[in-house]
């Protein structure tokens, strides 16, 4: 089959000079099914992101395009989705033979990177990307069978960079832990909440979100994040502004009266001590 033998040579090519950012690699199975892997460039909302996608190749392949689909969550296309793109089956018109698994899948991580929407992309914030590409890792491993059947080898990286981001994550939670206890900071935790994940100072039902989509979970803890941070800041305000009552108050002018009055006799003995007076 003319197909076979185009990407078996498309596959040699690739191992011998990947795309920046891109994995590929047939199904050990049937030759017509790549799996790809596109990893997050640098400095953009995708970053230590990891995302794993399929392109299904066409019998009359290099003369028909392939279908192309995004299995992790990303923020960007949703999952097991067709997409529309100039390089995919959407547009057959547009395809052109000399294209390649490389040419494809860069266009599709450039695509990836843009703002602009076609069948099969969706519309989330830029936050929801972020955590989406954080928790990818995690994902392909734990909720992506193959993944785990196609890059075995990436499992024990991936298990290993998972180690390795939450022990610098805790060692993060413990300097803010000490840098909070030494500001005199209460923590985050509201007695005034209701208990309720949507209000500010409540607690995310984590049971109940595992129940939604990842695009939607990532949502709602970025929200979550948000509202404690706010309630933080409002709780750090308010034991400010309580210092300021106490001042204010008949105790606390009572106590800088005390405080002027023994300040001044100090001050007073001082002088004739040094004077030698006293």
């Amino acid at each position: 089959m003319k197909s076979s033998k185009r990407l078996h040579k498309e596959y040699m090519n690739i191992q011998k000079s990947p795309p920046p950012y891109i994995t590929a690699k047939p199904n050990d199975e049937n030759i017509l099914e790549w799996h790809y892997i596109i990893s997050g460039p640098k400095n953009t909302i995708f970053e230590d992101g990891q995302y794993h996608g399929i392109l299904r190749f066409p019998t009359e392949y290099p003369f028909k395009p392939p279908s192309i689909s995004m299995i992790t969550p990303n923020g960007r296309f949703a999952v097991n989705t067709r997409l529309c793109l100039s390089m995919s089956d959407y547009h057959p018109n547009t395809w052109n033979p000399a294209w390649s698994v490389a040419t494809i899948l860069t266009g599709l991580l450039s695509f990836m990177t843009g703002n602009e929407q076609t069948t099969g992309s969706i519309s989330t914030s830029d936050n929801v990307k972020r955590k989406l590409a954080r928790d990818s890792l995690k994902w392909n491993i734990k909720e992506n069978p193959r993944f785990v059947k196609q890059f075995p080898d990436l499992v024990k990286s991936n298990k290993e960079e998972i180690a390795r981001r939450e022990e610098e994550e805790e060692e993060e939670r413990k300097k803010k832990q000490i840098n909070d206890a030494e500001s005199g900071e209460d923590g985050v935790r509201s007695s005034s909440g209701n208990g309720s994940g949507g209000g500010i100072g409540g607690y995310v039902e984590l049971s109940q979100l595992n129940k939604l989509d990842p695009e939607e979970r990532a949502r709602i803890l970025i929200e979550h994040e948000r509202k404690l941070a706010m309630l933080k800041t409002r709780n750090s305000s308010s034991n400010n502004n309580g210092v300021f009552r106490y001042l204010l108050s008949g105790g606390g002018i009572t106590a800088l009266v005390v405080l002027v009055v023994a300040t001044t006799v100090a001050i007073y003995f001082n002088i004739f001590e040094s004077a030698g007076l006293r």
